[in-house]
């Protein structure tokens, strides 16, 4: 595909080929991971606005970002009131972030039933407020959204017309709808249609597990570049083969592991990268037996030992 800086506000990114939001995986170590590999834009776990109004330490600990991270920081935040969403932007929680994605896009119950996440799909004022109020800490905004909330009603356009009016710098189209979660087909018309009828940099999302994915829905929509979602959890290096790095398998992950534990500390980085290391088994032939070894480690040892004995 076609690689590319791009400008968002006043930011400007290495190149096209971006790491989508992952609730539970997107911690600071991951993005680092994603960012070394050749990802030009890593966003934060979805983290909550109230979270951070009423203190929550577990919300604050999604802030975290690892002392090497030279790309743009970026966090994505999820909430439904105006004036909690604006101050979460300026807060001093999210100073060292240049750029702030607004979540109008998470499908699932807990969140959509709380008005929250696609939810605001269902009232586009309300949208309009929060981007306004974000918009008023001075930093670039990005909204990420869906193609609607059933495919009967597909509104992604008018809502990128909303977000741009309102002063969205970037916006990324999730090409599902609200309805399909994460599975069926990506409606490639609806984000064409969007690219069609806005001026600021538009974010392909959906489906990507491959170059070929990446390059296939950047020709088909004319989305000025593209954002990896699952394909990342399963194949982090997705990232250097689209934009021609090098790499190796095996010193990708065991680096991972020794980051997260030194982060994060031994039980999280045993549980953590055990899960992982299964996702980097998919496909694989004959991997059933290493994956049952990996979630009996007990231990980071164990789990280390079982990578380096894998040929990757």
């Amino acid at each position: 595909m076609l690689l590319q800086s791009l400008k968002i506000g006043n930011l400007i990114t290495p190149n096209n080929v971006f790491l989508a939001p992952l609730a539970g995986y997107t911690n600071a170590v991951f993005r680092q991971v994603c960012y070394d590999l050749g990802a030009g834009l890593t966003f934060t776990e979805m983290v909550s606005a109230k979270g951070l109004h009423y203190g929550s330490e577990k919300t604050e600990e999604l802030l975290t970002v690892t002392e090497d991270y030279g790309g743009i920081k970026a966090c994505q935040i999820f909430g439904s009131d105006p004036e909690i969403m604006g101050e979460a932007a300026r807060s001093e929680q999210l100073a060292p972030f240049g750029l702030i994605d607004i979540n109008c896009g998470c499908p699932m119950p807990k969140i959509y039933n709380n008005g929250d996440g696609s939810a605001l799909m269902n009232d586009l004022p309300l949208a309009e407020k929060i981007i306004t109020q974000v918009r008023k800490s001075g930093k670039a905004v990005s909204v990420k959204f869906r193609t609607g909330l059933t495919e009967d009603k597909i509104i992604s356009t008018e809502f990128a017309k909303m977000c741009e009016g309102a002063g969205a710098d970037m916006i990324t189209v999730h090409g599902r709808t609200r309805e399909k979660i994460y599975a069926g087909a990506v409606n490639f018309k609806a984000i064409e249609d969007v690219k069609n009828a806005v001026k600021i940099p538009v974010i392909a999302n959906g489906g990507v597990y491959c170059t070929a994915d990446a390059e296939k829905l950047i020709e088909r929509t004319g989305a000025d570049g593209v954002m990896v979602a699952r394909g990342a959890m399963y194949r982090p290096w997705i990232f250097a083969r689209i934009t021609g790095r090098e790499f190796d398998i095996k010193s990708v992950i065991l680096k991972q592991l020794e980051d997260t534990l030194n982060m994060y500390g031994e039980r999280f980085a045993c549980v953590f990268m055990r899960k992982m290391a299964v996702f980097y088994l998919k496909n694989k032939p004959h991997s059933t037996p290493l994956k049952v070894k990996l979630f009996k480690a007990d231990t980071t040892q164990e789990v280390r030992q079982i990578i380096e004995e894998i040929e990757w």
